[in-house]
């Protein structure tokens, strides 16, 4: 295996030190040229040398690791960013389809993002850009998300979606302007994440935007008819509930 060099960034002195220490002992195949605890240290160990890869955590005590992209815009590091045990944190990954270790992390945890970055394309400014905007403003909804293709990752505005439907373990995202791409994910996973954003699972198959919802027919077992006059059945189980949605407008 060809020899990788890498720079570690946490401002956390005893985190700092137990990923150095898992990487000599667990990866002798990394060298490890770098330590740094904050976005200023960052800087100047990049400006001397930029590693195969830069471990870089989200969080630092004088910015975040999104200061040290900024200034360094071209960095050809690949990068594997490391963070808390945070719902938020976890959350912005997920929408910006952006991989992670997660603190405290397992030996295999580790293995698996080496192994990964050495085959991953980077992250796109794009992709940054929405786990930036989700991690720096945690309270506030999430207005984009990246979505993963067989070809290509797709940043999109969530308010364009009109709603989601499963294909076995895919799922197809349907937008306003009637375009639709196909995501190597399951309709559950997207399920979880949209929920907070005026999206409402309801049918095992279907996940509607309910901002495009137009009207509940309540003939042939229940459905809606959406903005787009496209129409999604509604399961029994889940009646109740779009009718309190509907209601509460």
């Amino acid at each position: 295996m060809k020899a990788l060099t890498a720079i570690l960034v946490d401002d956390i002195p005893a985190a700092l030190d137990m990923l150095a220490h898992d990487i000599t002992n667990n990866h002798p195949e990394i060298n490890i040229i770098g330590k740094a605890k904050s976005v200023v240290e960052t800087a100047k160990l990049l400006r001397k040398q930029q590693p195969d890869i830069l471990f870089l955590d989200i969080m630092l005590g004088d910015g975040t690791g999104f200061d040290i992209l900024e200034i360094f815009p071209d960095l050809k590091s690949k990068i594997i960013f490391v963070t808390a045990s945070d719902a938020f944190a976890i959350k912005a990954f997920k929408f910006a389809a952006i991989d992670y270790i997660l603190k405290p992390y397992s030996d295999e945890d580790l293995a698996i993002s080496i192994e990964k970055v050495q085959n991953q394309i980077q992250p796109d400014k794009a992709q940054l850009h929405v786990l930036q905007e989700a991690v720096t403003a945690p309270n506030n909804k999430p207005s984009k998300i990246s979505l993963h293709t067989s070809e290509k990752i797709i940043v999109v505005n969530i308010e364009d979606i009109i709603r989601c439907k499963a294909d076995n373990n895919y799922t197809t995202f349907y937008f306003k302007d009637n375009s639709k791409i196909l995501v190597s994910k399951t309709l559950k996973y997207y399920a979880d994440m949209l929920k907070e954003v005026n999206f409402l699972r309801v049918h095992q198959s279907h996940l509607v935007n309910t901002i495009f919802i137009k009207e509940f027919i309540k003939s042939d077992g229940g459905y809606l008819m959406l903005t787009d006059n496209s129409n999604v059945p509604v399961s029994i189980r889940k009646r109740n509930e779009v009718l309190e949605v509907l209601n509460s407008y």
